[in-house]
């Protein structure tokens, strides 16, 4: 018997077997969110001339429509340009803005990897520097 709100897909391991979370998707019945006000406004414009259209809705699917339109897709802080394109169809407009910046991942051995970077870049720099006036 499968927990509520799990999948029969189980994976064993010994004795005790793992069920995973079912992900919930939007019914096929409802089809697709997209933004009604979002359709108006780039109907009947070309997507030469209509320039950037500021958006504040990021979970409205991209339709066939909207394709080569360019949306500035609000993450919190700005609008993010995001130009449509065909292998966007039907992925939600918030998944190309991101709104949390990445932060590289520290620590000690980190910072070590970054100097030797730096200075093999200097020493290339020099290498380059010297073979110039060889030329001339």
């Amino acid at each position: 018997m499968t927990p509520k709100g799990y999948s029969a897909s189980i994976a064993r391991v010994g004795q005790t077997a793992i069920y995973f979370r079912q992900t919930m998707t939007r019914s096929l019945k409802k089809g697709p969110f997209v933004y009604e006000r979002l359709l108006k406004k780039i109907e009947g414009k070309r997507p030469s001339e209509a320039g950037v259209i500021k958006v504040w809705v990021r979970d409205a699917v991209i339709a066939p429509k909207m394709v080569g339109f360019t949306f500035g897709v609000y993450n919190g802080q700005k609008h993010l340009d995001v130009t449509c394109t065909e292998e966007m169809v039907g992925h939600r407009l918030g998944e190309f803005s991101p709104a949390k910046r990445f932060t590289r991942h520290g620590g000690k051995m980190q910072k070590e990897l970054d100097q030797a970077k730096r200075e093999t870049e200097i020493a290339a720099a020099k290498a380059a520097k010297g073979a110039e006036p060889a030329k001339k």
